[in-house]
């Protein structure tokens, strides 16, 4: 010990070590790594430089040529902001331009089925048959009566497994993924149904895109879907979805103010292992508040103040 220093001085910095470290530690108790985004269809310097203000590190982009594209690249750069994903990219085209923009994925809607009558979203309880993904059920019971809902769906996994296949060599070539995202369209509303979907490809290059706000209304709760896809995850949406009282339907809701358990949420992608990008999808909140908010999440806490 330095004689100048004395006994108090010496303890009192050694605490205020131990404080230190153990604020640090506090403060970062995940292995895994989240990163802030937003949607920026148009990624100009104009409209990126409110981005990087607010605190986010990245956008998520529309499909463009390759003059735009290569302005919006420098752009970010110039900012330092990642362009790391474009929305619907689901074409040649498309992974083309992600590769353009140095994005490594896109995002595709696999499927939807609008057939009538159909189940409410909180009586759906799917199986399917592993071979080729048809519906053997929608829900528990007679399904006669959803006959046609259960055709319709049929369809729409034949034509997305088809139309995802024949995209896989062009997203090997542009080292881009194609991301299969959950969308509020009836299709896939349940955990195991998008993992098969996602795993039939067998491919590196198909991954899942999963919304965190999308299928709450179908009672599987986010992190169940987290737990589930686990290391299939690509992407991830943020947005908020607040179920009424009694469970049955609801309305979105700004991120923190609905139904999603934000803490459950990111222990969940701590256990999937995911290291990657949130990306809000809902632009209900000015980007400074919706940037704290994020900051709360990503340290495992309620950004709506609720404790968890």
């Amino acid at each position: 010990m330095d004689p100048r220093v004395s006994r108090r001085d010496f303890l009192a910095g050694l605490a205020a070590g131990i404080g230190l470290r153990a604020g640090l530690q506090a403060a970062a108790p995940f292995k895994t790594t989240l990163h802030k985004a937003v949607i920026v269809a148009a990624p100009t310097e104009e409209n990126l430089k409110p981005v990087r203000d607010a605190g986010f590190e990245g956008v998520e982009a529309r499909p463009a040529g390759p003059e735009e594209t290569a302005k919006a690249r420098e752009a970010a750069a110039k900012l330092g902001l990642r362009i790391h994903s474009v929305m619907g990219g689901g074409s040649p085209e498309g992974l083309r331009a992600a590769r353009a923009y140095g994005a490594d994925a896109v995002l595709l809607v696999p499927g939807g089925v609008n057939a009538k009558p159909m189940p409410e979203p909180w009586e759906f309880d799917v199986e399917f048959d592993p071979q080729n993904g048809h519906l053997a059920r929608a829900v528990k019971g007679d399904n006669e009566r959803f006959k046609a809902y259960i055709e319709a769906h049929d369809r729409s996994m034949d034509a997305a497994r088809e139309r995802v296949r024949k995209l896989i060599p062009a997203a090997e070539e542009a080292k881009v993924v194609i991301a299969l995202e959950n969308v509020w369209n009836n299709f896939c509303v349940k955990p195991p149904l998008l993992k098969w979907l996602v795993e039939s490809f067998r491919s590196p290059w198909v991954r899942a895109y999963f919304d965190i706000g999308n299928h709450v209304k179908y009672l599987v709760p986010p992190e169940q879907w987290i737990r589930e896809l686990g290391p299939l995850l690509a992407k991830v949406h943020v947005k908020d979805y607040r179920l009424n009282a009694e469970g049955r339907g609801g309305d979105w809701a700004r991120v923190g103010e609905g139904s999603v358990d934000w803490p459950a949420v990111r222990r969940a992608l701590e256990g999937a292992g995911y290291s990657g990008w949130l990306t809000d999808e809902s632009g209900s909140l000015p980007l400074p508040e919706l940037s704290r908010r994020f900051d709360l999440i990503l340290a495992g806490k309620d950004p709506g103040g609720r404790k968890p």
